[in-house]
């Protein structure tokens, strides 16, 4: 059996490139980030997806509502696509952090740092992978459109491909782009990274 996933980062939110929301409630995506939404419904409108899954903030599943009212598809929702757990970092500034060596090992050591009060980024891929591995062992090949965040859709291209977490900077996930994966009891085989038809 084998599913194709489209990893699909939500759409441009009120905080983005400015505040860490990490899982704050009631962060909607802007007005920029609903036209994203929408220009990313209608590039997808053609192609075949079975089922749509988001994290359940607010900036996913509006995302994720735009994509299903265009194929009048129902949305779920599972905990395992949330945003990865900032703890202390939460709700501060992109440009507070200054030289505090805690940001600085995370930007430098993804693969062992730990965010004060939060995940690591090992324990965020995690929950995707073996989210999406579950998926893919269901009875039916199917599409399905997964509705995450930046850094947990990293994680799992990096699972793909046996990539270390240390170098997850290396490329980007823009919002409201599609990353292709095609996922069997074979592995898994990344066949398109940060498509942008939503930006």
């Amino acid at each position: 059996m084998t599913a194709t996933f489209l990893l699909i980062r939500h759409a441009a939110h009120i905080h983005l490139d400015r505040i860490f929301s990490g899982r704050m409630p009631a962060v909607p995506l802007s007005n920029v980030g609903r036209a994203q939404a929408q220009r990313l419904a209608t590039s997808l409108s053609s192609e075949p997806v079975d089922r749509i899954i988001a994290s359940p903030l607010d900036r996913t599943r509006e995302t994720a509502q735009a994509i299903g009212d265009a194929r009048g598809l129902p949305v779920q929702t599972d905990p395992a696509l949330l945003e990865i757990d900032l703890g202390d970092w939460t709700g501060r500034t992109l440009d507070g952090f200054g030289d505090d060596p805690e940001w600085r090992a995370w930007n430098t050591a993804r693969g062992t740092a730990r965010i004060p009060g939060g995940e690591t980024m090992a324990e965020a891929t995690g929950r995707i992978v073996a989210l999406l591995d579950r998926l893919a062992r269901e009875p039916a090949d199917a599409t399905i459109a997964i509705v995450s965040h930046s850094d947990i859709i990293r994680g799992a291209v990096a699972h793909v491909l046996g990539l270390p977490l240390d170098h997850l900077l290396r490329f980007d996930i823009h919002p409201a782009s599609v990353t292709r994966v095609v996922w069997g009891d074979w592995g898994a085989k990344l066949m398109s990274l940060n498509e942008r038809g939503g930006a």
